[in-house]
């Protein structure tokens, strides 16, 4: 099954991770910074999560309660700034004003593409669970937040402590837990029905692929390898003559993997080794000195050690993990479809106010990648934001805002 419409596997894991999130006028509530659909986003439920994603930024590794930039003058972020600056050292100059603004601004943009994001794709989830008849029950919610809570916080005082320095509330920490639940019916029902593999279909994939249901034949054998034939022919008649092949391999051989083991390859996989050496390995003899057999890399003499036979499963035997793993692929398919249709199905119901448009808005535009220069191949690596939203993404951390 694919991470799509995936949200929250742990309620420790939503406490402690950073908010990474993504994604944003026409008819929006004068209250509101987003509309998605008819339901308003509402500048005190933007301000409200951007204090908390500020709290996941720093406030949960230092213990202190980070300022929220708030534009245009970041004053108060400004001020945290200079407070928690160690002194310079001699020779170093503190930060300017301008550049400590500068870093306030930075953070703002950063933080308000990802809360955005999170509102938005909160929205969508619940929107398309509301679309496709998927419902979660509040008798649910709660014993799964019990649930793992306990298994999380086994201490009250913990669980409170948590709630003090992340900012949030059991109300916020609920609706988390609902919108996994939520995605997961969402999965579940998108991918039913979309996995019937048929008799024919499992015949055909264990025709195309024989090697994935079997092991190759394997052999023990030791090996010579020299740059000229002649320099392989003295070595066998060395050999032939009663010295051993450990002490011939040490002095003349020019293979670096097998000499300082005395020629030994201790498992040889069939079809592994260069075609004309991997021929007369697997054809030869026990017990058999052998070669010399010419190679793009030089001149092999060898003996085959020993030899362990392949196996092969039958189509009956292999059939249940075909069949598993077209019903997966057949999933995975109808579910990104879906992811696509789902993105541009919720985009296009996301407007958002001037100022607040982030990938998942559909006054959204993609910057312009400026073109290479003449011989330079490849692609432009970006930062900041991350281009689009998908389920798997705007349902990373799927919370509904609390406060609208």
């Amino acid at each position: 099954m694919s991470k799509v419409l995936r949200c929250i596997p742990a309620l420790g894991a939503v406490f402690f991770a950073s908010l990474a999130l993504v994604a944003c006028g026409g008819g929006i509530p004068g209250n509101a910074v987003v509309q998605v659909g008819s339901n308003p986003i509402t500048k005190a439920a933007f301000e409200h999560w951007m204090s908390v994603a500020s709290s996941s930024s720093t406030g949960a590794t230092t213990g202190a309660k980070p300022a929220v930039p708030v534009p245009p003058s970041y004053t108060a972020c400004i001020a945290g700034l200079k407070a928690a600056a160690a002194k310079p050292v001699k020779g170093q100059t503190a930060p300017t004003e301008a550049q400590l603004k500068s870093q306030c601004e930075t953070k703002y943009k950063t933080l308000q593409q990802e809360v955005l994001g999170f509102l938005i794709s909160s929205e969508w989830v619940i929107g398309e669970g509301s679309s496709l008849g998927v419902t979660v029950s509040d008798k649910e919610v709660k014993a799964q937040f019990e649930k793992i809570k306990s298994q999380q916080f086994p201490k009250p005082a913990d669980f409170e402590k948590f709630l003090k320095t992340s900012g949030q509330s059991v109300s916020d920490l609920l609706l988390r837990v609902k919108l996994n639940l939520l995605s997961s019916k969402i999965q579940q029902k998108i991918a039913k029905g979309k996995g019937t593999v048929t008799k024919a279909e499992i015949a055909k994939y264990y025709k195309e692929n024989p090697t994935r249901f079997g092991t190759p034949e394997k052999r023990s054998v030791e090996i010579i390898l020299t740059k000229a034939e002649a320099a392989a022919k003295s070595a066998k008649k060395e050999i032939e003559s009663g010295k051993s092949f450990a002490s011939i391999a040490k002095k003349v051989s020019i293979d670096p993997t097998s000499k300082t083991k005395g020629g030994v390859l201790p498992e040889v996989i069939k079809g592994q080794e260069e075609k004309s050496l991997d021929t007369a390995i697997f054809s030869a003899k026990a017990k058999v000195l052998s070669g010399p057999v010419k190679t793009p890399f030089g001149y092999y003499v060898f003996e085959v050690l020993s030899s362990k036979a392949g196996s092969q499963q039958t189509l009956a035997q292999a059939e249940s993990s075909i069949k598993q793993q077209l019903t997966a692929t057949q999933q995975q398919t109808a579910l990104s479809k879906f992811v696509k249709e789902f993105k541009k199905k919720w985009t296009a119901k996301t407007d958002c106010r001037a100022g607040y448009v982030v990938t998942d808005c559909k006054q959204y535009k993609a910057p312009k990648t400026p073109a290479l220069p003449a011989g330079v191949t490849g692609t432009p690596q970006t930062g900041g934001a991350q281009q689009g939203a998908t389920p798997q993404q705007t349902t990373k951390v799927p919370v509904t805002p609390t406060k609208k």
